[in-house]
């Protein structure tokens, strides 16, 4: 009995360690898209594409590694908050994948030579770089089962949403010309992609807290943005 427990611990150990593997994957793949945005890199943008196959193959090994170990022995409670956990951690990391992706689709659409504005691209790069430092502080608050380092998320997240905020206004004076405003929208709909990857990170960061105290909460609550970290009951 004892021994199957021990087997147990380190197949889930090992899932973990997959799973955290899939946060460094998410990395590169976000730091390639960034590249590809800022120089206009088609070639680049397809190998995004390409690669997330990689993203997508860790997600399912992750998941049916899971699966596989519950058919095999019933886990206990602390357990069963890990588990949980990874399963919403590598949907995560699947899903930010699906955003690099989405960016690096949108690069072929405005030329080798758009009409740019360096204002909103300033703060696209700076929205790419604070979402890449949130996906790397995600994964080390959780394999540190670190609650205040999860929680610094919020904070870094708070400036993605400020610096897409200013990307829109931006974006809606791009000026009258048609590719002008076509690169505009265009630069809307990456930063969109990258807010959504910061989200994730702060769901990985909610997560964290879950696996180290047991309750589920939301760092912060949509319907009453100024009550953080408050509790679900």
């Amino acid at each position: 009995m004892v021994e199957a427990r021990l087997h147990f611990q380190e197949e889930l150990g090992a899932l973990e360690h997959q799973a955290l593997e899939g946060l460094d994957m998410v990395v590169a793949a976000m730091e390639r898209t960034l590249e590809a945005v800022l120089h206009q890199d088609v070639e680049l943008a397809s190998y995004v594409i390409a690669d997330d196959d990689r993203i997508d193959g860790r997600y399912l090994e992750v998941r049916q590694g899971i699966l596989s170990l519950l058919a095999r022995q019933a886990p206990v409670a602390s357990d069963l908050r890990l588990i949980a956990a990874l399963l919403d951690l590598i949907r995560a990391i699947e899903r930010m994948g699906d955003q690099c992706v989405n960016v690096s689709k949108l690069v072929p659409l405005v030329g080798r030579e758009p009409p740019t504005e360096q204002e909103i691209l300033a703060r696209v790069e700076r929205m790419g770089r604070q979402a890449i430092s949130q996906v790397a502080q995600a994964k080390q608050a959780f394999a540190r089962r670190d609650v205040q380092l999860a929680e610094d998320l919020v904070r870094q997240d708070d400036e993605i949403d400020r610096l897409n905020r200013e990307i829109f206004s931006l974006a809606l004076d791009a000026g009258d010309e048609p590719d002008a405003r076509e690169w505009g929208m265009t630069m809307l709909l990456v930063a969109r992609s990258i807010e959504r990857v910061g989200d994730n990170a702060v769901d990985i960061g909610e997560q964290t807290a879950f696996v180290v105290t047991g309750e589920f909460r939301e760092f912060t609550d949509a319907s009453h943005p100024e009550i953080q970290s408050g509790a679900v009951h």
